[in-house]
C-alpha cells in the first residue's frame, strides 16, 4: 500500500502544480478580453485570433483544472443523500463513481481525443476564419485535460481504498464547504 499511496501524492503534487499555473490563465484570458473589447468598441479593430485566444484559454482552465478541481474536492455531487449517509458509505459510494463512471469517461475521452489531436497536428489544421490561429493546440489540451482527470481519479482511488482499508489517516474526502460551516465560533458552538 505504501507505493500506492506515495503515487496518489505524486499525482495530487501534478495536479497541485498544473491546477495553480492554470490560475493564472485566468488572469490572462480577462486581460485579452477587456483588451479585444476595447480595442473593438473604442477603436473599431477587431480581430478573430483575439477570439480565438479566448477560446484556447478558456479551454485550457477548463480542461487542465478539471484534475486539480477533483482533487480540492470541489466538483458537484448530490449533497442531499450525502449529507445523510456514514462517512464509511460516503467513501464507498465515492470510489463507485470514481471506477465506475470518472474512469470509464476519461479514458473514453483519452481514446477518442488523441486521435482528434493527431489528425488535426498531421493535417496542419487551422481555423476557417479569417486570421484564425492554428487549432491543435486546442484539441491537444482534450487528451491532456482528461489524462489530469483520469490520474487523479486514480489518486482518489487510491485514497478511498486505503481509508475504508483503515490504512490512510484522516478523510481523503474534505467536503470544504460543510467543514467551513461547522468550524468552531467563539464561544464553543459551533456555527
Amino acid at each position: 500500500m505504501t507505493f500506492w499511496i506515495g503515487l496518489s501524492r505524486a499525482i495530487d503534487a501534478t495536479n497541485r502544480r498544473v491546477g495553480l499555473a492554470v490560475a493564472w490563465l485566468v488572469l490572462l484570458m480577462t486581460l485579452v478580453s477587456a483588451a479585444n473589447a476595447i480595442s473593438r468598441k473604442v477603436f473599431s479593430v477587431s480581430s478573430n485570433a483575439f477570439l480565438e485566444v479566448q477560446w484556447y484559454l478558456f479551454a485550457a482552465v477548463f480542461l487542465l483544472a478539471a484534475g486539480y478541481t477533483l482533487l480540492e474536492n470541489e466538483h458537484v455531487r448530490v449533497d442531499i443523500l450525502n449529507a445523510r449517509w456514514t462517512e464509511r458509505t460516503r467513501l464507498k459510494v465515492e470510489l463507485f463513481g470514481t471506477l465506475c463512471f470518472l474512469g470509464p469517461l476519461t479514458a473514453l475521452m483519452l481514446w477518442y481525443g488523441w486521435p482528434y489531436f493527431i489528425a488535426s497536428f498531421a493535417g496542419r489544421e487551422v481555423s476557417l476564419q479569417a486570421g484564425g490561429l492554428i487549432l491543435w493546440p486546442a484539441k491537444l489540451l482534450i487528451p491532456v485535460g482528461f489524462l489530469l482527470l483520469f490520474l487523479q481519479g486514480l489518486s482518489q482511488a487510491i485514497k478511498l481504498t486505503a481509508a475504508l482499508a483503515d490504512r490512510l489517516p484522516g478523510a481523503p474526502l474534505i467536503d470544504r464547504h460543510a467543514a467551513t460551516s461547522q468550524e468552531p465560533s467563539g464561544d464553543g458552538s459551533t456555527a
